[in-house]
This record gives C-alpha cells, structure tokens and sequence, in this order.
C-alpha cells in the first residue's frame, strides 16, 4: 500500500488531521514559502504528535549545521533537501536525507540513482518555487529510469488524480501540500479524501 505524506503542516490541529486520516508522514517547510513554520512550532507539534507519524523537515540550500540543529530540536526523521544540494554534499550529511529533484523535462531524472540515501523525490519543477507550486510533471518519465531508491511522488497532486498518479508511476510515497488546501490553509475533509484514495489503490 502507498504511503502518504502530507507536507505544509503548520497548526498542531493539521497533524492531528493527518494522523487520524491515517497518513504515514508529515512534512514541515523551514526554507522560504507561504508555508514555512517556525522551528519552535514545528517542535511543539512533533512533540505532541504519535511517533508513528515520520517527520520531515524541508529544506533549500540550507548549511549541515543548521539542518542538524533543527533535525534534533524538531526531533525529525528525514531532511527532505530541495535545493541544489550535490551528490558529494549528500555523501558528507550525517542525517537521514531524501534528495528532491525537480522535474521539467525528462533529462532532469537523469542522474539520480548517483544519489545516496534510500529515497529519492520527485517534484514538478514548473513554477516559481523549489516545491509546492501545485503542478504536476509528465509521469510517463518515471517508465524510462530503472531506480534503487524508493520513489517519492510530489507535484500538484490532489484526491482526484492521486489513483491514477499512483497507478502510473507506483512510487512508495506520495505527497500533497496544496493540493488539500482551501485558500492557502489545510483542509480537513480533502486529506482525508486524499488519503482515502491513496490508501485505496492496489498495486
């Protein structure tokens, strides 16, 4: 069954939303965006939220130093890199780490099993953000690469193209962020239905 994450968490009451709807992830942003949480909040939510919730903190271009501060005061699982961060700056990170790579044209996927690490995500690189602009790339992409990694699917999904994102691509994870939110701020009933459907798909 696919996992799901659900990334842009900022009020304690949208991970418990995600818990109970019986997502496997949640993501905090800690680089710039609409959706960036404080350090001090996102430690009182992962606090208070159930441990088999994984945690992950996004981050662009952000120093080993910091991202290791932040990983133990948030008390994270991953870091989720989405910047220009190198194969060599990830073999050097002493952190449990998901690359993101952004996806225009087929060619941006080229490359990405030299990525150490056990996940890999791919994200829409259209739009004027590193992530979360709500639009999707072409998955057909994913039939031409063969990856050892487990696949993270990302980019303007939403609960009615999840099943059929999940049945083309069959990543191990899928995230959303905006695409279950109702002007700019989590949903309720869309991650439930977004994890409903993702849950629903056997492949």
């Amino acid at each position: 069954m696919t996992k799901v994450k659900v990334c842009g968490i900022r009020r304690q009451v949208e991970a418990e939303w995600a818990l109970e709807a019986g997502a496997d992830a949640i993501g905090f942003v800690f680089a710039d965006s609409k959706r960036k949480v404080d350090v001090e909040k996102a430690a009182e939510i992962s606090k208070s939220i159930s441990s088999d919730l994984l945690k992950i903190g996004v981050f662009v271009n952000e120093s080993k130093e910091r991202m290791e501060e932040i990983f133990h005061l948030v008390k994270l699982d991953y870091v989720q890199l989405h910047g220009d961060e190198s194969v060599e700056f990830c073999e050097t990170l002493n952190l449990p780490f998901i690359k993101a790579i952004s996806v225009k044209e087929r060619k941006d996927i080229d490359g990405i099993d030299d990525f150490p690490g056990e996940m890999i995500l791919l994200d829409s690189g259209k739009g004027p953000h590193r992530g979360g602009n709500g639009t999707t790339f072409n998955w057909d992409y994913t039939h031409s690469i063969n990856i050892s990694h487990h696949l993270i699917l990302a980019g303007g999904l939403n609960p009615d193209n999840v099943r059929e994102a999940i049945i083309k691509v069959r990543p191990y994870m899928v995230d959303v962020s905006s695409g279950v939110e109702t002007d700019g701020a989590k949903d309720r009933l869309k991650i439930e239905s977004f994890v409903r459907e993702a849950k629903s798909v056997l492949v």
